[in-house]
């Protein structure tokens, strides 16, 4: 019973030792990357108890067998058999019982951090998700206007239903702690409540092929306010589009072009549209050609009949837009300079 005690002593102390280190790495209450949303708080919660188990558990391990290496190793001289050991019934049921309870009691926690977490808000925000590769496009139909980057107010829980136009992706803001799968032919829901104003990223958490690491776009959370200035805007930009250069560059939001290809020459998965009409082009087959109207449209039409050289095929799917869609989205691309 003597080393019973000892070892129960040893084991709470060495609990209690292996979460302050782990603590004080960052890893138990203090997560980074930093919480910025209602939810997160939570998950939080959910992993400090899950790092308290995990501290007991190993103590449980590593304490009963450095003490037995310790005080129950063979004697110099001594050369009897140790004791025979038949089993103890009692200890059998206690490590039988005892992680029983524990899941069962993480399973009650599991399952109310899943209902705080997809607690409806009837007066909740909808923003519908459009996925493909390599790139995120956010349109808000409460005001008619796309855009590539997710603006949120700050405490106002918002509906996000995501689609995806090719294959799986998976909706995911670290800061935010939720992820959610983004699944062809399905409309799925994220519901999150920002509460933390600051700039993030939306990323990718499936890998979705080549450029699966690029698959990033701002997300800004702001005041009310902010939000209210920022919708007036992006609807004045919308009202001023009516022109074809301007319905160009809606269709180049909305269909996801400018997540691989830049306006302003920065490199990204294809060729820049920056001050590319009417340049020569160097191809994969060590040919040029001129981006002129016919170039820009048969790209639009079919991507891998002319490969940029520097720039691998198959990545860029064929578009299903009709002519005036296609002449418009040229007009916007005229216009990088």
């Amino acid at each position: 019973m003597y080393h019973f005690v000892i070892v129960g002593v040893l084991v709470i102390l060495m609990t209690i030792l292996t979460y302050m280190g782990i603590d004080a790495v960052g890893l138990a209450r203090h997560m980074n990357p930093v919480s910025a949303s209602a939810q997160a708080v939570f998950v939080d919660q959910m992993w400090h108890w899950e790092i308290w188990v995990i501290s007991f558990l190993f103590s449980l391990i590593v304490v009963p067998l450095v003490y037995s290496l310790i005080f129950f190793r063979q004697k110099k001289g001594e050369m009897k058999d140790g004791e025979h050991v038949e089993g103890n019934t009692q200890l059998e049921i206690a490590w039988t019982i005892m992680p029983l309870i524990i899941v069962v009691i993480f399973a009650y926690f599991g399952a109310y951090t899943l209902g705080e977490e997809r607690r409806v808000d009837p007066n909740a925000m909808v923003i519908n998700v459009k996925a493909q590769q390599f790139t995120w496009t956010f349109e808000y139909p409460q005001y008619g206007f796309f855009s590539s980057e997710l603006h949120l107010p700050v405490d106002q829980q918002v509906v996000l239903k995501m689609e995806s136009a090719d294959v799986i992706h998976s909706f995911w803001v670290p800061e935010f702690r939720l992820k959610q799968d983004v699944v062809p032919g399905r409309t799925t829901e994220y519901r999150i409540t920002p509460d933390l104003e600051g700039s993030y990223k939306v990323r990718c958490a499936e890998l979705c092929g080549t450029s699966h690491a690029y698959m990033e776009n701002p997300l800004v959370v702001t005041s009310q306010a902010d939000y209210d200035a920022w919708v007036q805007e992006q609807i004045a930009i919308a009202a001023a589009s009516k022109t074809p250069e301007g319905q160009g560059k809606v269709l180049a939001t909305s269909n996801g072009c400018v997540g691989c290809h830049s306006a302003d020459g920065t490199k990204l998965t294809g060729p820049t549209w920056f001050d590319l009409f009417g340049s020569e082009v160097p191809l994969a087959d060590g040919t040029t050609t001129t981006a002129d109207e016919a170039y820009l449209a048969e790209s639009i039409k079919d991507p891998n009949v002319k490969v940029v050289e520097g720039f691998p095929a198959n990545v860029m799917p064929a578009f299903s837009l009709t002519d005036e869609e296609i002449s418009n989205i040229i007009a916007y691309i005229k216009t990088l300079k």
